[in-house]
C-alpha cells in the first residue's frame, strides 16, 4: 500500500505543478493574476481523477472523485461567471504591491501559482490517500458525505442568496445580512470548509487516510485567518454598515445573529 500511495501522491503533486503552469501562462496572456481563483477548484478536480486512475480504483477513491468534481466545477463555474469583465482582484494587487519593477510576473510565480500548486496537493492529500485503499465504505463515510452536502448548501444557498441581494438596485451601499449571511458573513468560506471536513471523514474512514487531517485544518485556515474571510474584511471594514454587521454577526461558524441595537 505504501507504494501506491507514494505513486498517487506524486503525480498529484505533478498534476498540481502542470495544472498551475498552465494556469500562470493564462494569467500572463490575460494580465489577471486572480484566474488563479478559477483555476483553484480545477486542480482539486484534475488530482482527484489522477489519484482514482492511479490508484486501487475503489469505490472509496470514486465517490472522492465525484464530490471533488461537483465541488471544484460549480466554484470555478461560480468564480468565472462573476469575473466577466473585472480587472484584477484587489486582493492579489495588494498582495503583489511590493514586486520589483518590472518582476510583477516572476514574483506572482512564486507568491501566487507556487504556494496555491503546493497548497492545493496538501488539501487534496486525504483524496489521493484513500485512492490507495480498497476497504468498503461503511457509516463514517455516509456522515462525511452529509457533513459534505451541508458544506454544498452553505456554498451554492449563500452565493445565490448574494448574487440576488446584489441584483436588486435598491440594495446598493447596504450590507448583505440576510438568509445564511445573518448567521455568517462567510457562508462560502464555511461550506468550503465542511465540504473539506466531509471528504476527510470519507477518507478517514479508510487507513491512513485519518492521518491526513492536517488538510482539512489547513483548508479552515486559509478560509478563515489566511487568504480568506480575514484578507477580505481588511477592506470590507471600510464600508458604511459592516463594522455593525461584524458585531452582531460570526465571523466563520454559523450561529444565531445578536440582535440589533
Amino acid at each position: 500500500m505504501l507504494q501506491t500511495v507514494l505513486l498517487v501522491c506524486g503525480l498529484g503533486l505533478l498534476t498540481s505543478a502542470a495544472a498551475m503552469a498552465v494556469t500562470a501562462v493564462v494569467a500572463r496572456a490575460t494580465g489577471r493574476v486572480s484566474v488563479v481563483d478559477v483555476a483553484w477548484g480545477l486542480v482539486f478536480v484534475a488530482i482527484a481523477w489522477v489519484s482514482y486512475a492511479a490508484g486501487s480504483g475503489s469505490w472509496r477513491s470514486l465517490l472522492l472523485a465525484v464530490l471533488v468534481t461537483v465541488w471544484g466545477g460549480r466554484l470555478a463555474w461560480h468564480i468565472g461567471r462573476r469575473a466577466v469583465g473585472r480587472g484584477e482582484d484587489p486582493r492579489y494587487d495588494a498582495m503583489l504591491a511590493d514586486a520589483p519593477d518590472g518582476r510583477r510576473f516572476a514574483y506572482a510565480v512564486r507568491r501566487v501559482f507556487v504556494v496555491q500548486g503546493l497548497a492545493a496537493w496538501f488539501v487534496a492529500l486525504p483524496v489521493q490517500v484513500a485512492a490507495a485503499t480498497d476497504e468498503p465504505l461503511s457509516w463514517v463515510g455516509a456522515i462525511g458525505v452529509l457533513v459534505w452536502l451541508v458544506g454544498m448548501t452553505f456554498e451554492t444557498v449563500g452565493d445565490a442568496q448574494l448574487a440576488r441581494f446584489r441584483a436588486d438596485p435598491a440594495n446598493r451601499g447596504t450590507v448583505m445580512d440576510r438568509g445564511l449571511w445573518a448567521w455568517t458573513r462567510h457562508p462560502n468560506y464555511f461550506g468550503d470548509a465542511a465540504v473539506w471536513w466531509g471528504l476527510w471523514l470519507v477518507a478517514a474512514e479508510a487507513w491512513p487516510g485519518a492521518f491526513t487531517v492536517l488538510s482539512p485544518v489547513a483548508m479552515t485556515y486559509f478560509l478563515a485567518f489566511a487568504t480568506g474571510a480575514r484578507l477580505l474584511e481588511s477592506e470590507m471594514a471600510k464600508r458604511p454598515g459592516y463594522p455593525e454587521y461584524m458585531a452582531r454577526t460570526s465571523m466563520f461558524v454559523p450561529r444565531p445573529p445578536r440582535h440589533r441595537r
